[in-house]
């Protein structure tokens, strides 16, 4: 019984803790753009870099025009 006295008064601060949190972060901005970023990463048009980083095509693909 008494674990239950300290138990229900932590929970419910962590919990006003939590929802502060969440208030701040949608305060600050943070989110506005949800899709923004993983369309970011999987973007392939730009290439960043020297030539000599991009993939060698492969022996097999150009020999299977010949026969």
């Amino acid at each position: 019984m008494t674990a239950l006295l300290v138990l229900i008064p932590v929970s419910i601060g962590m919990g006003a803790i939590g929802l502060c949190a969440f208030f701040w972060a949608l305060d600050r901005g943070q989110f506005e753009d949800p899709e923004g970023n993983a369309w970011r990463v999987i973007e392939t048009s730009e290439k960043k870099g020297k030539p000599d980083d991009q993939l060698a095509t492969h022996t097999e693909d150009q020999d299977a025009g010949r026969l």
